[in-house]
């Protein structure tokens, strides 16, 4: 009975001692756990490698096109226009005949004026004979030397009626040619304001008769900033022919074309109201799509391609006036930065300071980002990047 108790009594402490070392294993497994456990997890992100690489920098405005030559016609002759020989709308050569204003009244005074020419002409060679007849006559001292001095007077008054009359005989030439009125340039014509029949004047105040525009090149003017004024002649040349020039876009409003162009040229003063100066640029227009007076999307070109920074604009967070991003440092925390911003470039921003080349931005979910956090970078490849624009 003894052995018994003493057997049940063994093994009820075996049993207990077997019990309490399993509670500790356990208990020293779990302690390990949450030690584990309450170590900081690193979370992901992704960031985009900085660059200072070189672009060109473009500044967007908008505009207005004129012509580049731009003649309204008028008549410079007075008379009944007798022919209108072009049709409204029509494109015009350099010298076509536009209207005809009838011209008989001045081919008489020019056929006047011929023969007064001719008339002039045969009393100039009459006074050269009589004065060589009159020399030889003086050698042999057969008439005074008077008589020689009047047929050299005659001789030159009759040599100035000669040039008179040349002289009123192309200024008759030349009102008989504004009976044709010609295009003084190509392009394309407006309609006509007056018709055959009408009686035109040449005074102080001729009437208006068509316009034409010069279509092959248009101007577009616009107005710039002191400050992309002052940026973007930086680095171009002071004459505008030379080859280092700010290049020029357009767009109209259906945006489909889009036209190559240069700074023709700028204002010669601020305007103290606006802060503005006037430019000008030029483009070929060989479609004849662009027309004059027609509204116009611009963006001007730094002239050579300077080293800029750029990050996505998702990167960057609003703290009051401050604009900030985050980086991951070497040990893979994150670290505040201010940056000083500038113009957006397709969905990108330019850095003008904060950031220099080689810092990892993380590019998304900046909410749930604070300063000396860890984390696992993902650096974003450029296709994910441009995606990431989009």
């Amino acid at each position: 009975m003894v052995n018994k108790f003493r057997t049940v009594t063994i093994l009820s402490v075996v049993m207990v001692t077997a019990i309490f070392g399993t509670v500790g294993y356990i208990h020293s497994a779990s302690a390990k756990e949450a030690s584990i456990t309450s170590q900081p997890q690193a979370m992901p992100v992704e960031v985009a490698i900085v660059e200072d690489r070189p672009i060109r920098l473009w500044k967007q405005f908008s505009g207005r096109l004129s012509a580049v030559e731009y003649v309204e016609i008028r008549p410079q002759a007075s008379g009944l226009i007798t022919e209108v020989k072009f049709r409204d709308g029509q494109h015009v050569a350099k010298d076509d005949v536009l209207y005809v204003i009838d011209p008989r009244p001045l081919k008489a005074i020019v056929d006047q004026k011929r023969a007064n020419v001719f008339s002039t002409k045969d009393s100039y060679d009459f006074a050269i004979k009589e004065y060589k007849r009159t020399a030889d006559l003086v050698t042999k001292k057969m008439v005074a030397q008077q008589v020689l001095d009047d047929r050299i007077n005659n001789k030159l008054v009759a040599d100035s009626n000669v040039k008179r009359a040349e002289a009123e005989l192309s200024e008759a030439e030349i009102n008989l040619s504004y009976a044709y009125i010609k295009a003084p340039i190509a392009g394309t014509i407006s309609r006509t304001e007056l018709t055959v029949g009408n009686l035109v004047s040449s005074g102080s105040n001729p009437p208006l008769l068509t316009s034409i525009v010069a279509n092959d090149r248009v101007y577009a003017d616009f107005e710039v900033d002191e400050y992309t004024y002052l940026h973007f002649r930086k680095n171009s040349s002071s004459e505008l022919n030379t080859k280092i020039q700010n290049p020029v876009e357009l767009s109209i409003e259906d945006g489909n074309d889009v036209y190559l162009g240069k700074i023709h040229s700028f204002d010669n003063k601020i305007d103290p109201n606006t802060g503005t100066i006037r430019a000008r640029a030029i483009f070929d227009n060989t479609d004849g799509k662009l027309l004059s007076g027609m509204y116009a999307h611009l963006k001007l070109g730094s002239a050579t391609e300077e080293k800029t920074i750029l990050i996505s604009e998702r990167a960057i967070g609003t703290d009051q006036d401050r604009k900030f991003v985050y980086i991951v440092n070497d040990d893979n925390k994150t670290a505040y930065r201010e940056v000083v911003i500038g113009d957006s470039i397709e969905g990108s921003r330019i850095v003008h300071s904060g950031l220099k080349s080689g810092d990892k931005v993380i590019v998304r979910g900046l909410m749930r980002i604070q300063p000396d956090m860890l984390v696992e970078p993902k650096v974003l490849t450029t296709t994910e990047l441009k995606m990431d624009k989009s």
